[in-house]
């Protein structure tokens, strides 16, 4: 009896330590949970901060390329005016020889030199006052922001749906438009006798192109 007495208070001890020791282990298991937790979050934060870091990169990087695409194209053009003014009075047969030796066309592909021939053969057809209205539009086209090309890229490209006597009533009235001070430029675009003459696509484009400083006959814009 008493060795079983023994053995029950000895079973009864065992089991009192293992259950005391139950909330330590419990502890050590919600440590190790929080810790795991806390390593995860600390990875996940790391990855979105490194993601960010490389879309920041990357977006500098486009900006820069742009900026210098934009920067060889304000070249580019002024190139060509320059080249232009240069050339423009020499015999065909010399153009075509100057323009065939020039750095620049030569780095161009035969679908874009073939463009620039004809473009340079319709230069030299036109009158002498015409050449110079041509050459001083690029200068001013070279010189505006990207967002005023934007804007005019987006005039010419709408007056080229234009059927033929509209485009002539509009680059009439365009021309009206910018002997006006601003003030009543807005007045006349909003009277009813423009809003009678003229739709409200064409009395947007009207807007647009009162703002920007662009020869209002002509109507494509500058190749870039």
């Amino acid at each position: 009896m008493r060795i079983a007495g023994r053995t029950g208070r000895l079973a009864t001890g065992a089991l009192m330590i293992a259950l005391a020791a139950v909330p330590v282990v419990a502890q050590k298991n919600q440590a190790q949970k929080n810790q795991a937790h806390e390593n995860q979050v600390r990875q996940n934060q790391a990855r979105q901060n490194q993601a960010r870091q490389n879309q920041a990169k990357q977006n500098q990087a486009k900006q820069q390329a742009e900026k210098r695409r934009e920067e060889n194209q304000q070249r580019q053009q002024g190139h060509s005016g320059d080249w232009l003014r240069r050339y423009r009075n020499m015999p065909a047969a010399q153009q075509e020889n100057a323009l065939k030796s020039d750095p620049q066309f030569q780095k161009l592909a035969p679908d874009k030199q073939q463009q620039l021939r004809q473009r340079l053969q319709h230069f030299s057809s036109l009158p002498a006052d015409q050449q110079e209205r041509t050459l001083n539009r690029m200068e001013t086209w070279e010189h505006l922001t990207p967002e005023q090309k934007q804007e005019g890229r987006k005039y010419f490209g709408q007056m080229r749906q234009l059927p033929p006597d509209r485009q002539q009533a509009v680059r009439a009235t365009l021309k009206d438009l910018r002997a006006m001070p601003a003030d009543q430029r807005e007045q006349a675009l909003n009277s009813e006798k423009y809003k009678t003459a003229f739709s409200p696509q064409e009395r947007d484009m009207l807007r647009s192109a009162t703002k920007l400083p662009l020869a209002p006959a002509e109507q494509d814009a500058p190749e870039e």
